[in-house]
């Protein structure tokens, strides 16, 4: 399993998953020449994607959506709730719903994690082939139901929006800072680590700390915040906003 991050964080998210029969998509928060110029570091093109899955539909996650299934006419697959905005933005005939929350693509089993977030309709997902992803951000917790879904997986992709204290002590006002750390919001540090102690197991690989805020966070906080709590039982790293990250397991 690769994992190709694009980059991470509040002006753009988009990450390409090549799982072992198929090259998945989640989310498209780059414009369509951005995404090419960094595909093309790894010989990679646009019709090198199978299909798109969408955590949600802010434009941090979609900016580049329109373009990209209108010229090569890819398939997105979202939850039956987030259908009525996607299909604002991309012709109904490239949109599937996904009913019951999982999916079977030849090898690849997906499963969409309802997650916590101010959206129409929020998820976070799990590919697993011979190998597994748990990809999540956007959320203002983690739910019981969905952290015994995602134990033990390969690869973690977490959000670790923002520090608490740089938060609270921040530029943002009030009512911005509450919706951050609201059920509805973002992952501080804290609970990452927290979260992540629980959810690693024998076969986790490694974890990567996704859509740290600019403002209100910093790489190297955000990974000792984390380590710290989950004891260096596996590595941790962080992706960037303006920096690709390339991962195999």
């Amino acid at each position: 399993m690769e994992a190709i991050i694009l980059g991470s964080g509040s002006k753009g998210n988009s990450t390409l998953v090549k799982m072992h029969s198929k090259n998945v998509l989640i989310d498209v928060g780059f414009s369509l020449p951005k995404i090419k110029l960094i595909l093309e570091k790894y010989n990679l093109t646009p019709e090198d994607i199978d299909f798109i899955l969408l955590t949600h539909n802010h434009k941090d996650h979609i900016a580049g959506l329109a373009s990209l299934t209108k010229k090569y006419k890819k398939f997105v697959y979202v939850p039956a709730l987030m259908v009525k905005e996607i299909k604002k933005i991309v012709e109904p005939d490239y949109i599937i719903p996904v009913l019951e929350d999982e999916l079977t693509i030849d090898d690849l089993h997906i499963k969409f994690l309802h997650t916590s977030h101010d959206a129409v309709a929020s998820v976070g997902f799990i590919l697993e082939d011979t190998n597994s992803l748990c990809y999540m951000t956007d959320t203002g917790y983690i739910n019981s139901r969905n952290l015994k879904e995602m134990h033990d997986k390969n690869l973690y992709i977490l959000e670790s929006n923002h520090d608490t204290k740089m938060l609270m002590d921040g530029p943002y006002p009030y009512i911005l800072k509450q919706r951050v750390v609201s059920d509805t919001g973002h992952l501080s540090n804290e609970m990452a680590g927290n979260y992540l102690k629980e959810l690693i197991g024998e076969n986790t690989k490694e974890i990567i700390l996704a859509h740290l805020s600019e403002t209100n966070n910093l790489e190297d906080l955000a990974i000792k915040t984390v380590k710290d709590i989950i004891s260096d039982k596996v590595d941790v790293k962080a992706a960037r906003q303006e920096e690709d990250m390339y991962i195999t397991i």
